[in-house]
């Protein structure tokens, strides 16, 4: 008996195509790119665009293996309701959870972010009371509609992809001379120590910074359940993903190498910003913390959005309390949304007053949770593909099975293993563990003290069997 798609008719289909376009188009620009890549630029040099190149792949064959189990399955857990249908219950909740912690945590830092740059700007208000006003402005959109959501999201990633092309545009002229003046030059790329200085291993050592920056585009695999066409809109986030990477990432990288010597880029300062400035361009940084600032209300609307859905779907397999499936006359899960925003709040008190102690471990902890989803999502597309072909589900095939997948799978956990053996990463990683080892926990004590786990909320109850 074939699965039947798990479209909640509680939840409005009220996304348009064109949000889910944005949403897929802008999810992964973030403060990421516009600042973290100088880090990156630094430890690698200037072939740091190459290691963009591999860590998109990467994510980007990831989503693939995700688009095939979406297209086959429309479902509105998304990658949480494949891992239950490829592993059990236990998968399910371990993934929900961990991926609802890591956007609560997301959620409370973005603010903190954001009241920073505002502070620079508005020195009298504390970062602490700008940090929950934006948490306040973003929690009252999620409440009002999933169309609210929408336009916002397609908005904000406007803004972002607008930014992107610009520089693009602008470096672009100037690396190969059309702008005026230009010292551009492509020996900037084997000059100043050579093409790696630091030698080859440091294009897959960047890979663990990089990979962090590209999180977010599955989100719009979650959002397409409250689309108009849900396999359709999936199919073509998935089908851009590459596209994009390779364009916002890879692209903007090699022109900022090229344009100037990367030893000219200092760590924690943007090199867009150096770059605009090193091209004469004035008002560079003040324009740049405006993109910026509209990026962390991007991850804080996409944030709120995705952590309350995420409560929706564990509460609808028993796995949340069951007052977190309530939803307003508009469709949205109110108590979700309220009860994810808390947490933000929460985090921000936090970092106010414990900085550097509790603020830090979340931040640590949370900052390595999606790899484990990643793994998942790679075993749950190996585990289910004989499923899709037996039933005649299988619409948008992953290339390459089994071996790509296998390939992906391996390089995650390679990823994970390099952590272990970096002192820069092995906090965070441990930090990571010990969150994983609470949420198992907090799983044996609900088997342990609760009724025996029923599947009729699960997709296994529709027909299939693990």
């Amino acid at each position: 008996m074939p699965i039947q798609s798990e479209h909640d008719p509680r939840l409005k289909r009220a996304l348009k195509t064109r949000h889910i376009s944005m949403l897929a188009l802008g999810g992964v620009i973030g403060a990421g790119l516009f600042v973290g890549s100088s880090a990156v630029i630094s430890a690698t040099g200037p072939g740091a665009f190459i290691t963009y190149a591999i860590t998109g792949a990467i994510v980007a064959l990831v989503m693939r293996m995700l688009g095939e189990m979406a297209a086959a399955h429309p479902s509105k857990g998304s990658f949480v309701d494949y891992a239950r249908l490829a592993f059990g219950p236990a998968a399910g909740y371990m993934t929900g959870w961990l991926y609802w912690y890591f956007w609560v945590i997301v959620v409370g830092f973005e603010a903190v972010v954001g009241g920073q740059i505002i502070n620079a700007w508005l020195p009298d208000l504390p970062v602490w009371m700008i940090a929950l006003g934006l948490m306040l402005v973003m929690t009252l959109l999620n409440l009002m509609s999933v169309h609210s959501f929408g336009e916002a999201e397609y908005w904000f990633a406007g803004v972002k992809v607008a930014a992107i092309v610009v520089f693009l545009l602008v470096a672009g002229a100037y690396a190969f001379h059309v702008w005026p003046n230009s010292d551009a030059s492509f020996g900037h790329l084997t000059e100043h120590g050579g093409f790696l200085p630091h030698g080859l291993g440091s294009l897959f050592t960047g890979v663990v910074i990089v990979i962090f920056s590209m999180t977010g585009v599955e989100v719009a695999t979650l959002a397409a359940a409250e689309s108009e066409d849900p396999t359709r809109n999936i199919r073509k986030a998935v089908n851009t993903v590459m596209v994009r990477i390779l364009v916002f990432f890879v692209l903007a990288t090699f022109l900022i190498v090229v344009v100037q010597p990367w030893t000219d880029l200092s760590p924690g300062k943007s090199p867009f910003v150096t770059t605009l400035d090193h091209m004469g361009i004035p008002g560079a940084g003040a324009l740049l913390n405006v993109v910026i600032l509209v990026a962390v209300l991007s991850v804080l609307n996409a944030g709120l959005y995705t952590s309350s859905r995420l409560l929706f779907v564990l509460a609808s397999h028993g796995e949340a309390p069951s007052w977190m499936t309530a939803v307003s006359r508009r469709g949205v899960p109110v108590r979700g949304v309220l009860a994810s925003t808390l947490i933000g709040y929460g985090c921000v008190v936090i970092a106010a007053l414990w900085p550097q102690t509790v603020f830090q471990f979340l931040i640590n902890s949370s900052g390595t949770v999606f790899l484990f989803v990643y793994l998942m999502i790679c075993l749950a597309q190996l585990r289910l593909r004989r499923r899709w072909v037996a039933e005649g589900s299988l619409k948008f095939a992953m290339w390459g099975h089994p071996w790509l997948p296998i390939l992906v799978t391996v390089a995650i956990i390679s990823v994970l293993v390099s952590m272990a053996f970096d002192p820069s990463m092995q906090l965070s990683l441990i930090q990571c563990l010990i969150a994983i080892l609470a949420i198992a926990a907090s799983y044996l004590v609900k088997r342990l003290c609760g009724k025996p786990e029923s599947d009729t909320h699960t997709l296994s109850a529709q027909g299939a069997k693990p």
